[in-house]
């Protein structure tokens, strides 16, 4: 599965490790993301989001709610 946010479509940027010795090694920044329940066109779908779309609150979550137990 590709690290992208499928709403705003952030993904890995590349970088580099530079050590005290000046040692130079490739790495990587993913993105933080999250699997969340969100309301997409009606419907309750999972969707990998990034942390900064949720906290602009760019995605509806779904709630889960529990049915009252008949006695």
């Amino acid at each position: 599965m590709a690290k992208v946010c499928e709403i705003c479509g952030k993904k890995p940027v590349i970088g580099r490790n530079i050590s005290h010795a000046h040692n130079v090694t490739a790495r990587r920044f993913n993105p933080n993301l999250q699997t969340v329940r969100a309301n997409i066109d009606g419907t309750a779908r999972s969707v990998r989001v990034c942390t900064g779309c949720l906290k602009a609150g760019k995605v509806q979550k779904v709630n889960k709610t529990k049915k009252a137990k008949t006695v």
